[in-house]
């Protein structure tokens, strides 16, 4: 059995999809799509930079998207690889849109919508500078909760990522982040601080979440086939008016991402395909589990091999 897997923020990168695009006129027909739905060139953002301005989560997060959905798109209606009769779509973070677009859940102009104005609320929900994010690696999630339980209680840290079993991303205050680091250090383990603007995944995100809220809920969905991954239940999720909800409240959620991968191992799952920029996902899976079949497709050569 067959799972396809969806990248998140971190895997953009210029140029990403651009050999699909210069072949496929499906592929230009969704870039133009989602440039439309937006008001500006994203297509000239992804295909040529600047990358500042790609790596702005307002951008990166549609931008990743519509790369996804294209190379699917492509994989299934050219290649006839036929990848809806997997068990499971699953997406890390935004991946989950994605996923859903994939689906035939939502269409990939609200999708775009949503992913800018989720951007544009998660960036702006705390002032910059004010919060943070570190990956620590090498140690496992209750480990790295014993070192979050150490900090002054004042400040605010919590597990953002849990994505296998030796690496945990903690978001939370600026401070927080920076004893967490100081604290790693003395103790010689590894904690890389990101470079990210905001403290994603955690409860300093609930401005965002009730900015989301309404514009979520208003959205049309469409039942996903097959069943999505949902980041907050680590389990598969079909039920629209759940879907919603768990949209909502991944923005402030803990992504389960090992937990997801191991549910969806247990329910017989053998072979991953990691869909997108990047090779994070099939990295991640490999970590989680050594048995399982993982593959990525990012490039027109990697249909090929």
């Amino acid at each position: 059995m067959r799972a396809v897997l969806f990248p998140g923020q971190g895997s953009q990168y210029v140029g990403m999809g651009s050999d699909f695009y210069k072949q496929f006129q499906s592929v230009k027909k969704n870039f133009e799509i989602v440039d439309k739905t937006l008001g500006f060139s994203l297509s000239s953002l992804i295909l040529n930079g600047p990358e500042a301005e790609l790596k702005l989560t307002r951008n990166t997060q549609p931008a990743i998207m519509v790369v996804g959905v294209s190379i699917f798109n492509v994989l299934n209606q050219i290649c006839n690889l036929n990848l809806k009769d997997s068990k499971f779509f699953a997406g890390h973070s935004l991946g989950e849109y994605t996923a859903l677009v994939c689906a035939g859940s939502l269409s990939i102009e609200r999708a775009a919508y949503l992913l800018h104005e989720r951007g544009k609320a998660m960036q702006e929900a705390v002032p910059e500078g004010r919060g943070a994010m570190i990956a620590v690696l090498g140690m496992k999630i209750d480990e790295v909760e014993e070192e979050i339980n150490l900090l002054p209680k004042e400040e605010i840290c919590e597990i953002a990522n849990d994505n296998s079993n030796s690496q945990v991303v903690a978001s939370g205050t600026t401070t927080a982040i920076e004893i967490l680091s100081k604290n790693l250090k003395k103790k010689k383990k590894k904690g890389i601080v990101l470079p990210v603007s905001a403290p994603f995944h955690s409860s300093l995100m609930k401005k965002a979440s009730g900015i989301m809220k309404n514009k979520i809920e208003s959205t049309d969905f469409l039942k996903p086939k097959p069943s999505i991954i949902s980041n907050v239940t680590a389990k598969k999720e079909d039920d629209i008016s759940v879907i919603k909800s768990l949209l909502v409240g991944q923005i402030t959620s803990r992504v389960r991402w090992r937990e997801s991968v191991s549910y969806m191992i247990k329910e017989g799952v053998v072979d991953f395909v990691e869909i997108g920029p990047g090779k994070v996902l099939s990295s991640l899976v490999k970590k989680i589990d050594s048995n399982a079949q993982v593959s990525n497709i990012n490039s027109l050569d990697d249909i090929k091999k």
